[in-house]
């Protein structure tokens, strides 16, 4: 296993929780941070702009994303356009289509090629990483959202999928390839030995670190110590 301090992904921290995000602002491992409508709405936010403005202030020196949310892509580019207004270090993000299916590469295009950072979200196919390679070549920083976690919540293997996107984007080298929603600690080890750019992990997942490289056979005994506690706590009986 690849010591942490030797992995050279990015990682990202995933969430909306204000107190949560600043907390993983402390940990110099993580590098960048991403959230969306989803997120947010789960962390009980109800102004957007008030939201994202407070973020940035506290968090004005890392990669951070925020998400579009209308549906007709003029109206998107419009709220990416404003987003990108946020500070130096913000990415719109943007579906890689609408809720009708269509394809919103237009829009990242005019973005990209008038210096709008974006991260293009929502992805899980190579077709789609492919289109996006063609549409950012040779535009702003931009970062190709694979939400892998959802490819393997399918039965699908997402590590040769993530491999090929990899040389799919190194000819172009303003687009990072993102591995979206993680399962578990391990895909950060999985992303990295592909040469994965960034991996986007939430606060659960992270909590995690700690154990990495930890005994295994301490680890048994930790797992039995914690099923015996729980079982006298709970005053169970047979």
């Amino acid at each position: 296993m690849t010591p942490l301090a030797d992995l050279r992904i990015k990682v990202f921290a995933d969430g909306a929780d204000k107190d949560g995000m600043l907390q993983m602002y402390r940990r110099p491992y993580v590098k960048g941070f991403t959230t969306n409508p989803t997120l947010m709405r789960k962390a009980g936010v109800t102004d957007y702009c008030m939201f994202a403005r407070e973020i940035v202030a506290c968090i004005p020196d890392r990669p951070i994303s925020f998400e579009v949310f209308a549906d007709d892509p003029l109206e998107m580019e419009r709220q990416a356009r404003m987003i990108a207004t946020w500070g130096d270090c913000v990415y719109a993000k943007v579906p890689i289509t609408n809720t009708a299916g269509q394809s919103t590469l237009g829009v990242v295009q005019r973005l990209l090629c008038s210096g709008v950072k974006v991260n293009v979200t929502a992805m899980m196919t190579l077709q789609q990483v492919q289109d996006v390679a063609a549409v950012a070549a040779g535009g702003a920083a931009c970062y190709a959202s694979v939400f892998a976690g959802r490819v393997a919540d399918t039965g699908r293997d997402p590590v040769p999928l993530m491999a090929r996107a990899v040389e799919i984007l190194a000819p172009t080298p303003n687009v990072e390839l993102i591995w979206a929603s993680p399962r578990e600690l391990l895909n950060i080890f999985q992303a990295d030995a592909i040469g994965c750019h960034v991996i986007t992990v939430t606060n659960d997942v992270l909590a995690k670190l700690d154990l990495v490289g930890k005994d295994l056979d301490e680890y048994s005994l930790d797992t039995v110590k914690m099923f015996h506690k729980d079982a006298a706590a709970a005053g169970f009986s047979l």
